[in-house]
């Protein structure tokens, strides 16, 4: 008798298969039996499946996971090799099998049946089945978010953190949708079209980040009502249409239905210049205006586009939205005033809240990510961008200049399942530097010997 297919499959698989001394996690043995090719005592064809797990499980071994019948037997080849086993080799032997492996009692049967018949191995064909590299899982904890769709609000441009949070969602497989400020619309989108972006949209793979949609978006008016006459007559505002909040969640739930994931990357100031002191009661109000409340409105708007988790399980955690923040809003930034400390402030006040609001209604996490100082365009408007980051360098646990893609991968681990259970929390990416209480570039510290680079 031939036995026609006997297959063994592993994750992973060694090269060199060895039946008695295996070294792996787990393996099926599959044995196959043609009709045409058995002794005429045997009218049958039966497939068996053998599921092994090692003793660091619950289960006890090798164990009988089916026997049932079949039509025909497989004939699967695999490119991982083959050996040939003669029938009277002691290493397939059942007893020691069993030994070796601790052979569950729901095999013995089978096994005797099999042990007394006649039938003589001529030649039995192994081949060792190995997934291809396309199939293999992934190790460690990957960032997954293949059919997720993400609105960013707060994209003008290729050098900021709401790109980088673009990028980063977009390598882990989310479809991305941002919104721009109205009058810098027509520029990014022209330098989008142009390719003046591609160098910046490489994702990790190779590939280029697409944006499947840009809105219009001025995020300091929630309906049309609340637009005023000078801003409607506004030449930067013409040829744009439906670009309040409440207009852009609308057409974002026409054109996609909803969304999964929703980022704040807003802020402005209109007296940046100004000490808080010298701030005006419009300066300031419109600072809060821009830079907090506009995200109260987006989540107000946008909760009832976001797919809502059913439970609390890692594989199903709903909704995520984000905003950035600044040690400002709880340290004294000498220059950073203006309303903006206290919009920063009430925005991680108001992260708070939301996150109790959100996810009581829907199940949606709120998390805002404080951020360490970056040379974008938007932050080099405070007119000491290149100072904060010197001090920061010198002065910060890790000493480096911050990464826009740090802060990218930070917003994709909290949008994803691995970080199901955050919500409500200000997540510092700073080098550290929020833990510092003193800057030890002080001339007072030289003679401590504090270990640092020199810069």
């Amino acid at each position: 008798m031939w036995i026609e297919d006997l297959s063994f499959l592993a994750l992973p698989f060694p090269n060199h298969l060895d039946l008695i001394e295996l070294p792996q996690d787990f393996f099926l043995l599959s044995f196959s039996f043609s009709p045409h090719c058995l002794s005429k005592n045997f009218s049958f064809c039966c497939e068996i499946s053998v599921l092994w797990r090692m003793a660091a499980t619950a289960a006890s071994g090798l164990q009988l996971a089916s026997a049932r019948p079949c039509i025909a037997s497989s004939r699967r080849v695999f490119k991982a090799g083959a050996a040939t086993l003669d029938a009277n080799s002691k290493a397939v032997s059942w007893t020691k099998l069993a030994s070796a492996r601790n052979l569950s009692q729901s095999l013995v049967p089978f096994r005797r049946d099999f042990a007394s018949s006649s039938v003589k191995f001529n030649k039995v064909v192994t081949k060792a089945m190995s997934e291809s590299s396309e199939t293999k899982p992934v190790s460690g904890l990957p960032i997954d978010l293949k059919g997720k769709r993400a609105f960013i609000a707060g994209v003008a441009d290729d050098n900021g953190y709401g790109w980088a949070i673009a990028k980063s969602l977009a390598g882990a497989g989310a479809e991305i949708l941002v919104g721009t400020w109205v009058p810098a619309l027509n520029i990014f989108e022209t330098s989008l079209r142009r390719g003046k972006f591609d160098e910046s949209r490489v994702l990790p793979d190779g590939s280029l980040m697409e944006i499947t949609k840009v809105y219009p978006l001025d995020a300091v008016f929630d309906n049309p009502d609340d637009v005023p006459e000078d801003i409607k007559s506004n030449k930067r505002y013409a040829g744009s249409l439906n670009w309040t909040v409440k207009e852009v969640a609308e057409s974002v739930k026409h054109d996609f239905g909803s969304i999964d994931i929703l980022v704040h990357s807003l802020a402005n100031g209109p007296e940046v210049s100004k000490p808080l002191l010298e701030t005006s009661r419009n300066g300031y109000l419109a600072a809060l205006s821009a830079s907090s409340y506009s995200y109260v409105s987006l989540l107000k708007h946008f909760l009832p586009l976001m797919n809502p988790g059913m439970s609390f399980s890692i594989a199903d955690t709903g909704g995520s939205s984000l905003s950035l923040t600044y040690i400002a809003s709880e340290r004294i930034i000498p220059g950073y005033g203006r309303g903006m400390s206290s919009a920063k402030a009430a925005l991680e006040s108001d992260t708070r809240v939301l996150a109790f609001e959100a996810g009581r209604k829907h199940k949606i996490r709120v998390n805002t990510i404080s951020a360490g100082p970056l040379r974008s365009r938007a932050a080099k408007a405070i007119g000491f961008i290149d100072t904060m980051i010197e001090y920061s360098i010198a002065n910060a646990p890790l000493q480096k200049e911050l990464s826009a893609d740090e802060v990218g991968n930070t917003a994709a681990f909290l949008a994803s399942p691995l970080a199901s259970a955050i919500t409500g929390a200000v997540i510092y990416v700073d080098n550290g530097l929020n833990a510092m209480g003193v800057g030890v570039d002080s001339p007072i510290f030289k003679d401590l010997n504090i270990p640092g680079d020199k810069h």
